[in-house]
């Protein structure tokens, strides 16, 4: 036993004496500090959000993917087709498969040539027409089932039975970020239907892939990201608190051995402190100026720099009209990209015609045909049409019979397209046949869409794997082949 003596004249270290005063409180602070010292250390090498090597050159550097839910009637907007026009009300030919029996239903509306290209495009888009020669239309578009949840899981999965990770995610876990303060994978206004989050969510991917939502339901009203800072607390003491937080995570996950699940949390915490700095500017679409907010169709007069309805906000108010909460959500996705996010998806919903044809669709191509011109007139004078990859459609497509005064689900053919980003501008791929049907020449399957483009961004998709289940998952499961025929020249990587 050590004796008064020895103890008085034996030195103590400053961790002991932090360890030992104030029932340790000195000391849990200084291991809160050491940590967030360490932690800031490790960032930028041990970042699962860091940018990574690509399988081979990209041309595609960021998506951005305009999707229309319930399904968009090509028929009606991008695949002309004069024989069905001219058989309107004739019973649909014998023999032809899936008909059921049902009258011709030739569109309502009319088709002419635009462009250079004298691309085929419907009065509804007159917009978007002005952009024929940027578009990359799929006109052999086909999927595997006609129902829409489904169908819209497929689309945005590559799989609809299991749950899987989404396009989103892959993209960002085989690329990353090159913004560590924001998310790399944003959806504005997904629908809560149609499997919901399973649309957006990374499944076995580490978490930190899965899309961070901003906005409600699709196509309506929603709130912007909330409680994006503390007014209670600054910087400062936030860090202090998450810092210890964040060391109960770790201890967690190294009491179990590691935990996929409390590391995404751990790296999600991390992220959602990050955007506190730099998210609520990127939101603020007051920066912009009139013209620009002119050019999406988004409301110009609107006041206010931040409330719901003001002209900061994406997800409402205004008064231009239909074209105002897409055309805000647009411009918002063009400020996002623009600032380092990978992929953002815009969801509109209301795409389901099975009545009213001539009336709903026609609200619905109004609603989004100037936000979308905008998007890419504002991306090609900003020098980021190129490198950036727009998509356009939605699960399927529709019946060239009639519903009553609407189209049914049609999975065997319909349309989708793509700009920008290494696609060949001012072309077509594939068509069905006489009246709609079904693809015919330049068939392109879901899996097909995927695997095409991940390779624009300079992904392999047989490459681009995870191991889970005892064997190395993938975007596009065993199947896929990459459409070269639109991949231009420059872009083709191999």
């Amino acid at each position: 036993m050590n004796s008064p003596d020895s103890m008085r004249h034996s030195p103590l270290s400053r961790r002991a004496v932090l360890r030992a005063t104030c029932s340790g409180f000195g000391y849990l602070a200084f291991a809160v500090l050491a940590h967030q010292q360490a932690a800031r250390d490790a960032r930028g090498s041990d970042n699962p959000l860091a940018p990574k090597q690509t399988h081979f050159t990209p041309r595609a550097k960021r998506v951005i993917f305009l999707c229309m839910e319930g399904a968009p009637s090509h028929l009606d907007t991008f695949d002309h087709k004069p024989r069905l026009t001219a058989e309107h009300g004739k019973p649909a030919p014998r023999g032809q498969a899936g008909f059921g029996g049902g009258k011709l239903f030739g569109s309502p509306f009319q088709f002419a040539q635009h462009g250079e290209c004298g691309r085929w495009i419907s009065e509804l888009f007159p917009e978007v027409a002005r952009h024929a020669d940027k578009l990359c239309v799929l006109n052999g578009m086909h999927t595997d089932l006609p129902n829409h949840a489904q169908a819209f899981l497929q689309m945005h999965c590559g799989i609809f039975q299991f749950p899987r990770p989404s396009l989103g995610a892959w993209v960002l876990y085989g690329l990353g970020t090159t913004n560590e303060n924001l998310p790399g994978f944003i959806t504005i206004s997904p629908p809560r239907t149609n499997g919901g989050a399973a649309n957006y969510a990374a499944s076995f991917l580490p978490a930190i892939n899965q899309g961070t939502r901003i906005g409600g339901n699709a196509g309506g009203s929603g709130e912007q990201v909330s409680n994006l800072r503390n007014p209670r607390r600054d910087a400062t003491s936030q860090r202090v608190q998450l810092d210890y937080i964040q060391e109960l995570n770790r201890g967690t996950a190294e009491s179990l051995g590691g935990n996929p699940e409390i590391e995404g949390l751990i790296s999600s915490y991390e992220l959602a402190f990050r955007m506190q700095g730099e998210m609520p500017q990127v939101m603020d679409l007051s920066q912009e100026t009139a013209a620009t907010r002119k050019l999406y169709g988004s409301d110009e007069q609107a006041g206010g720099g931040g409330g719901r309805g003001g002209r900061g906000n994406p997800f409402g108010g205004g008064s231009s009209g239909g074209t105002n909460t897409f055309g805000r959500q647009c411009l918002l996705a063009r400020r996002l990209v623009e600032a380092g996010v990978r992929f953002v998806e815009v969801t509109v919903g209301g795409w389901d015609h099975h009545r009213n044809l001539k009336e709903s669709l026609a609200a619905s191509c109004q609603s989004v045909d100037q936000p979308i011109a905008g998007l890419l007139a504002d991306l090609q004078s900003r020098g980021l049409l190129d490198e950036t990859l727009v998509l356009w459609g939605g699960e399927f497509g529709r019946s060239p019979f009639a519903q009553g005064d609407g189209r049914d689900h049609n999975n065997k053919g319909y349309t989708l397209w793509m700009a920008g980003g290494g696609v060949k501008p001012g072309m077509v791929h594939g068509q069905t046949d006489d009246y709609g049907f079904e693809a015919v020449e330049g068939r392109v399957h879901v899996h097909d869409w995927h695997a095409t483009i991940l390779h624009l961004l300079g992904l392999d998709h047989e490459r681009l794997t995870f191991r889970y289940g005892g064997r190395d998952m993938r975007l596009t499961d065993v199947k896929g082949s990459v459409v070269q025929e639109i991949v231009s020249d420059t872009s083709r990587g191999r």
